[in-house]
């Protein structure tokens, strides 16, 4: 059985699901988040989008600022070698 290195884990990031739409711009406006069970949390607004490192985890993509029940949160869309995958920081 494989087991992931220590070095390689990080505890502070989380991979989720995202439902996307996108605009005939090209531009990508995320619906809703989906978390490890196929809980779905609907984003209510996008507020900001903007190039940015995550502080608490590492990495560093498109932050997305979005609300969801009335919290803020920040989404990013990080773009390992051409594959792009949305992460948030833990708790």
């Amino acid at each position: 059985m494989n087991k992931t290195p220590d070095w390689q884990v990080n505890n502070a990031k989380v991979y989720v699901g995202v439902n996307v739409d996108y605009k005939s711009d090209g531009a990508m406006v995320p619906r809703s988040i989906v978390l490890g069970d196929d809980k779905n949390y609907t984003i209510d607004k996008v507020l900001d989008i903007r190039p940015a490192a995550s502080l608490k985890a590492g990495g560093a993509g498109m932050r997305y600022t979005v609300r969801i029940k009335d919290k803020l949160v920040y989404m990013f869309l990080e773009d390992d070698h051409g594959v792009g995958r949305w992460f948030m920081e833990r708790g």
